[in-house]
Order: C-alpha cells, then sequence, then structure tokens
C-alpha cells in the first residue's frame, strides 16, 4: 500500500521542525493578540465558489468536490478564509466583539499537478483580522508575517506589494485594461478570453506565456486609485517605512482570488539564492456581507508551510529533538516490573521516561539510553533490588547518586526537576 498520488506522511524524524515553526508563530501571534481557530476541513461547495469566484483555477480545475449521500455538494477546503468568515458569521462573533484576531495552522487540498514543494494536500499559517479597516492593520500583518519569518532565519525578504482599490475605482481600472487588451486578445489563451467578459482583473494573473507578454506595459491599479484607496495604501507604505520593513511597490500582484480589495502582498526571499515567494495575502472588506453576514472590513495572510519547511531545511535548521529526562535500564523480570510502574508514574508527573522490555544487556539498554539523548539513566537490576539502593546517573556529568527504593517516585522527580 502507497500514499496517493500528491499526499505525503510527515514522520516523526521530520516532524521538529513542523513543531518549531508552528510554536514561533503561535507565540508570535498570541503577543499580537491573535487566538486560535480550527475549523472543518470539509465545507459546502457553495461556500468556496462564492468567495473565491466561479471563474478562479480553484473553482474550475482543482477543487476535491463530491456529492454526499443526501445530494449535496461538499468540498474539501482549498484555503483558510472562506471558511473562517463562515464561523464569524455563523455564531455571530461580531455580535459580543466585532473586532477579531484570529490564527489557524492546518491542511488544505488542492488537486493540481503534484510537484516539488506543492501536494495534494498542502499545509498553511493563516492569520485573519475582522472588523478593522485602518490601514495600520495592513501593516500589522505584514509587519508581524516579515518578522515570524526572520525569527525562522529566511534572509533577503523583501515585501511586493500593490492596491487593488476597491469597487468605486475598479471600474476605471477595469475599462482602462479592457481597452488595453481590446486589439491583444486574440493572444490570450481560452479561459482569459472568457474571462474578459466575467473578471477581466483574473487576466492579471494568468500564468500563461502568451497572456504575460499581451500584458507587458499594460495600465497599473495604483495609476487608478479613487483618494481613499490612495490615502490608504499611502499610509500602508509610511507606516511600513518606519518599521523598517523592506518593500516594493508590484503592480503585478493581483492575488489568485476575487475577494481580495485594496492592499494585497507577497513576502519573497532570497534565502535560497532566487528570489521566491513564501507567503501572501491582502485585504478583503466585501466577503463577509457577500457571505451573508454584516458589512465587515476584513483581512488576512497564509503562509505556505510546506514550502516554508523546505526553505528551512536547505538552510539546514538545526532543531535538537529533547529526549527523554530519564531512562530505566531494567535488568530481568521483577526489574521490569517496577520499571513499568515507575515510567507510568513519573510520566503523569511531567518527567518524561523511557525504557525498554525487550530483555537486552545492560550495554545494549545503556547505548540505547544515549541514542535517545536521555538526561538522567536509572539503573535497577536483582542486587539493587535487594538492597533497596539504585543509581541514577547524570549523563551529561557522568555523576551517579544512590537512591533508596522507599519514596523513589518522588525522590526522583525531585532530583529530576533540580
Amino acid at each position: 500500500m502507497q500514499t496517493i498520488r500528491g499526499f505525503r506522511d510527515i514522520l516523526p524524524e521530520q516532524i521538529a521542525l513542523w513543531q518549531k515553526v508552528e510554536q514561533e508563530a503561535a507565540d508570535l501571534f498570541e503577543s499580537f493578540g491573535y487566538r486560535e481557530i480550527r475549523i472543518p476541513i470539509v465545507e459546502k461547495t457553495t461556500l468556496f465558489a462564492r468567495s473565491i469566484g466561479e471563474t478562479t483555477d480553484i473553482v474550475e480545475k482543482e477543487m476535491y468536490t463530491f456529492e454526499d449521500r443526501t445530494g449535496d455538494m461538499l468540498t474539501l477546503r482549498p484555503e483558510a478564509t472562506a471558511s473562517i468568515c463562515r464561523a464569524y458569521i455563523q455564531h455571530k462573533m461580531y455580535a459580543a466583539e466585532p473586532v477579531r484576531k484570529f490564527y489557524l495552522t492546518g491542511p488544505m487540498f488542492r488537486r493540481e499537478r503534484p510537484q516539488k514543494g506543492r501536494y495534494r494536500q498542502f499545509y498553511q499559517i493563516d492569520a485573519e483580522v475582522f472588523g478593522v479597516e485602518s490601514p495600520y492593520i495592513d501593516s500589522e500583518l505584514i509587519f508581524l508575517l516579515h518578522a515570524l519569518l526572520r525569527r525562522l532565519g529566511l534572509e533577503g525578504l523583501s515585501a511586493h506589494i500593490n492596491s487593488l482599490g476597491c469597487p468605486a475605482c475598479r471600474p476605471d481600472f477595469q475599462k482602462a485594461l479592457l481597452d488595453f487588451l481590446g486589439e491583444r486578445k486574440d493572444n490570450l489563451c481560452e479561459n482569459c478570453k472568457r474571462r474578459l467578459v466575467k473578471n477581466p482583473l483574473r487576466i492579471l494573473d494568468c500564468k500563461v506565456e502568451t497572456c504575460r507578454q499581451a500584458l507587458e506595459g499594460s495600465p497599473a491599479t495604483v495609476d487608478h486609485l479613487c483618494p481613499d484607496c490612495r490615502t490608504h495604501f499611502e499610509t500602508v507604505k509610511t507606516s511600513l517605512e518606519k518599521l523598517g520593513v523592506d518593500f516594493m511597490i508590484d503592480d503585478t500582484l493581483v492575488r489568485g482570488l476575487d475577494y481580495y480589495t485594496r492592499t494585497a502582498w507577497e513576502i519573497q526571499t532570497t534565502t535560497l539564492g532566487a528570489q521566491s515567494a513564501v507567503a501572501g495575502g491582502g485585504r478583503y472588506d466585501r466577503l463577509v456581507e457577500e457571505l451573508g453576514g454584516p458589512s465587515t472590513p476584513a483581512i488576512g495572510f497564509a503562509i505556505g508551510f510546506d514550502r516554508l519547511v523546505e526553505v528551512m531545511e536547505q538552510l539546514d535548521t538545526q532543531v535538537c529533538e529533547k529526549g527523554p529526562d530519564l531512562f530505566i535500564v531494567s535488568l530481568g523480570a521483577d526489574a521490569q516490573a517496577y520499571a513499568f510502574e515507575w515510567s507510568c508514574r513519573l510520566n503523569t508527573m511531567g518527567i518524561r521516561t523511557d525504557s525498554d522490555f525487550r530483555g537486552k544487556s545492560m550495554k545494549a539498554l545503556m547505548k540505547r539510553a544515549n541514542k535517545v539523548n536521555a538526561a538522567f539513566v536509572l539503573i535497577i537490576g536483582d542486587n539493587e533490588l535487594a538492597q533497596k539502593k539504585l543509581v541514577l546517573r547524570n549523563m551529561a556529568t557522568k555523576e551517579q547518586t544512590e537512591i533508596g527504593l522507599d519514596n523513589l517516585v518522588n525522590d526522583l522527580a525531585q532530583l529530576i526537576k533540580n
């Protein structure tokens, strides 16, 4: 039996690096007032079709969608933002406190062609803010993302930012774009020819080379902003400068989903030489309302977890797996019975304890204790039981301490914690 194509196992030997990223992210998010949320991996298909956009590649080609026994169309979540919006609306979280900050780490699913660093089950770290229209929250999220990636050892970080405008100024830009593409539409792919009618902005996100060539010299969204959007974007830029975040205006950046408005960004790194994106996000002020909730400004980002870990592995990021606090070397049946009982009791007291009940020799068990990087070793055999005295060895200093059998568990806990 093998894993399904595009899916993979993350083995215990790999998990320490994943846990390091998760812990660093959680610590930083909590410091900024974000709270963890957990959402289902399956939602009604209409949630993603309405939020992501029916003409996007994700909805048209990449979603894992199926019909359940009742005839409902269900989809494995391809991204987290729509589901978090659904939860915000369903549980009326806006009623008690409209300003909410969330973060989430978990798997997403897209049926795209598997390749290095891209999987059909992939993982994201997600952060979302609801109820804040101020451009300072845009800058906070970009700064937060930048700070997290620096903590994880990435270098050469640069924020690519753009403003996509709002319903007031987007029609002028769409008209300018359509006028520009008028004589070039024959060079567009079939998908983009359809998008000319349904959603012209999606053409800017097309990766087909002929479309990229047709767009050379096309109008920029930042040149068609209304006064409010322009002021918003200027504040974002000014505050990022004050925070020392390196950024550049990238008028080709539109993000791949229909719900984005105003600020959009990607964080790119030159850690591995060539510039590559590891995270991105943007503002989506109309999405909550479009999904049936109250008018609520919102903004968020997602980090490609798999890509980030891949970069850190190539950086040879070292994460030391902590070994057990205590390894019990038990020689003989009676010793094993005691070792089993003590190990269970010590584990419940917060002392990470390991043992080996395969009847190995003293030499083999000590070798095992070294291999698992145990901090202490407790040696117990027939002689120790007869004398009611055991030997506790500090594996770092090689210092040995005798411990009486009476009240042994509490005495061990005290010695190891100190």
